[in-house]
């Protein structure tokens, strides 16, 4: 084997032994920081496969700068709205995602920041970061509970079946909105329900988007959809941030729409918008749904996985496009 491949990235080791034991030896970018675009359009120069981030956006300027013999994009990443699969599409150029990798480490977190924003726990650690004088007390830093609450799942793939399970397991109960029926046997472990969408926002304690993000599902939690939910109801975003209208979540919080929200994703990664900073009733982490070790070099190594097997003429494992 002979192609040339670019890793955009830094990726884990464990990727990258993947492609090496397979004979390739990938341009693989070693640094923390990504590429400028600049440097990007330069590197993908001659490929045949581009191992790409989240961080690198794959549109048809990258495509053609990369030439008429690039055959794929893997991406490390189960989402893949960085990537204009059309373009990819349009020039024969196959994309690749790593699903299934990353689900329970990202259902862990969207189960962390259920509990964190309903029992006030980041606020809690900023008092003693901050060394404020406190007393425990009857009525101090009261939270709600989430023991025979609903929580509406949006999205009822993988993650999202995930979260749920774990959300059973601390007493609430599911329903969910998704295009699809789930898995009858899944639904009566789950004692899940379908619901409509307006049902779910209308009904649900804690919404916990799980859905992936694309023209259909931009701004699909908005101004209309907040106003909609309990005022006691708490938002969790682990998917993609583009899901959420931003300023139209801080003006709900605002109004005392609803009660709060737990983000590891946001509308413009990395800058958050200004008027959740400085809110207690809103948790806020960095992307870090699928920051385990063991999560990470699965994903680095399905991606490599799949740039080998392409590289070879074979089918990939996980192809989107």
């Amino acid at each position: 084997m002979t192609a040339r491949i670019v890793v955009t990235g830094k990726i884990p080791s464990a990727g990258l032994q993947v492609l090496r034991k397979a004979g390739l030896d990938p341009q693989a970018w070693s640094q923390d920081t990504a590429m400028s675009r600049q440097e990007l359009l330069q590197q993908v120069k001659g490929a045949e496969i581009l191992v790409t981030l989240l961080t690198e956006k794959v549109d048809g300027e990258l495509l053609d700068a990369a030439g008429p013999q690039l055959k794929a994009v893997c991406n490390v990443a189960v989402g893949y709205n960085n990537i204009d699969v059309a373009a990819c599409k349009a020039r024969g150029v196959t994309v690749t995602n790593t699903p299934g990798v990353l689900t329970d480490a990202t259902a862990d977190i969207a189960l962390a920041l259920i509990l964190m924003v309903t029992r006030r726990l980041a606020e809690g650690e900023r008092v003693i970061r901050a060394k404020t004088s406190w007393q425990w007390g009857m009525h101090y830093m009261l939270g709600t509970g989430v023991t025979n609450r609903i929580l509406g799942v949006i999205g009822m793939g993988a993650i999202g079946i995930a979260t749920a399970r774990r959300a059973k397991a601390c007493g609430m109960s599911i329903i969910y909105y998704s295009r699809s029926e789930i898995d009858t046997k899944i639904a009566t472990e789950l004692g899940a329900k379908k619901v409509l969408f307006d049902e779910l926002l209308a009904t649900s304690d804690v919404v916990s988007i799980h859905c992936p993000s694309n023209d259909s599902t931009h701004h699909l939690m908005g101004k209309a959809q907040f106003e909609k939910m309990k005022k006691t109801a708490f938002l969790i975003n682990t998917a993609r941030g583009p899901i959420v209208d931003e300023q139209a979540l801080v003006d709900a919080l605002r109004n005392q729409e609803i009660a709060g929200a737990g983000l590891d994703v946001f509308e413009f990664e990395p800058k958050v918008n200004a008027g959740l900073l400085d809110r207690d009733d809103v948790v806020l982490i960095p992307h870090l749904g699928s920051a385990t070790t063991e999560t990470r070099d699965a994903m680095a190594m399905l991606a490599a996985d799949n740039a080998v097997a392409i590289a070879n003429d074979r089918k990939p494992l996980t192809p989107v496009a």
